[in-house]
């Protein structure tokens, strides 16, 4: 679903947005300290986030918008602690939540770009800025840039991969992949700094989220909330409705549509360096399609697995997977061949820096710094 028209010619340039927090605080008492995390998979250790810290994320990861003082129960502080914790790592852009419509109801498109180097800082900083590209990440290999780009149609995502992309100073060639399924993406990667019951308590409110009754809201409505949201997804619904122009339940209704429908995602994510994973490792699978669908479900469930979607194009399977050290690379290849024996590797790249995820604008060390709301390309 497109929210705003996009037009064709040079990529406008909006000014960048700074997050704040909008937490508001309620106190309780004080529970157990939080759970260990699955064997194997235990976050690591983190100069900038605490155990605690990543517990809050992981929390806010399972349900978003959850109040503070069921994410406090499920943690084991009070709610006033929990909530000025998440002040401290949003302001610090450690970490932020957002939300963004999702693939029923837009056209995602990957792009590998391949350029001169001597334009690559120019090209970054260009594509940053275009509310239709949401993520640039620079990586190893041939293709300098992997673009994330979002369009209301397979015409408007042509016409900005060739007409706009393709048009850049210094773009020698593009590789464009379509997501035709998306079986995991970063709304449902998780630190798992949780136990197993504390996920489970915040599943339960997060199904209860989804089951709101759905509405019909026209597209300026939801383009005004969602600009909203994407700067900070716990703004209550008391503050979206007075700045968007809504009613209170107006705001609930179509936020219950759009949840039920799956057309709105929200994700909470962190400075991925400093929380532990700096290592972003992306694989090109070429798996039959008769195991596609299966192959695809099963790696999806791997918690290194930060990405997985069905492509078309050379390749039918894009996977990428946060990890913790460049030497890990190796072993998580192997960890796919014995999982899917059937895929083929065709491409392995390292993500050097990722300026751009989501619409946050990301600092070198990963910490979020401003954000250019997104936007799919219209005709």
């Amino acid at each position: 679903m497109a929210v705003v028209p996009g037009g064709a010619g040079p990529a406008p340039r909006p000014p960048l947005r700074m997050a704040g927090p909008r937490a508001k605080m309620r106190a309780m008492p004080r529970h157990s300290a939080p759970g260990s995390a699955a064997p194997g998979h235990s976050p690591p250790d983190s100069a900038a986030l605490s155990e605690v810290d990543l517990a809050l994320v992981e929390a806010l990861q399972v349900d978003p918008r959850a109040p503070w003082t069921r994410i406090a129960l499920a943690i084991g502080i009070d709610a006033t602690t929990a909530a000025r914790r998440w002040e401290r790592l949003h302001s610090a852009g450690l970490a932020w939540l957002t939300a963004y419509t999702t693939t029923p109801t837009t056209t995602i498109g990957y792009v590998d770009l391949a350029c001169r180097p001597d334009r690559l800082p120019a090209l970054t900083e260009e594509l940053c800025r275009w509310p239709s590209v949401f993520s640039v990440e620079r990586t190893t290999g041939r293709y300098q840039l992997f673009l994330g780009l979002t369009a209301h149609d397979l015409t408007a995502l042509d016409a900005l991969v060739t007409g706009r992309v393709g048009e850049l100073a210094g773009v020698d060639s593009t590789r464009l992949a379509i997501a035709t399924k998306v079986y995991r993406e970063g709304s449902g990667w998780l630190v798992r700094a949780l136990a197993p019951e504390q996920r489970a308590a915040l599943d339960d409110t997060a199904a209860q989220a989804r089951a709101l009754v759905p509405g019909r809201w026209n597209d300026a409505t939801v383009a005004t909330l969602l600009e909203a949201l994407s700067v900070d997804g716990r703004r209550s619904c008391a503050d979206l409705a007075r700045d968007c122009g809504m009613s209170e339940s107006a705001v609930r209704r179509v936020l219950g549509r759009m949840l039920r429908n799956h057309e709105l995602d929200f994700r909470c994510d962190l400075a991925n360096g400093l929380a532990g994973w700096p290592v972003i490792a992306t694989y090109r699978l070429d798996v039959p399609g008769d195991k596609l669908d299966r192959i695809a479900r099963a790696l999806a469930t791997r918690p290194e697995t930060r990405l997985c979607v069905a492509v078309t194009g050379e390749h039918n399977l894009i996977l990428t997977a946060w990890l913790h050290a460049p030497v890990e690379c190796g072993g998580f290849e192997a960890q796919l061949a014995t999982a899917a024996p059937e895929a083929r590797v065709v491409d392995r790249v390292v993500t050097i820096r990722m300026p751009k995820r989501m619409g946050r604008l990301l600092a070198s060390n990963g910490t979020a710094v401003g954000q250019v709301p997104i936007v799919p390309a219209r005709t």
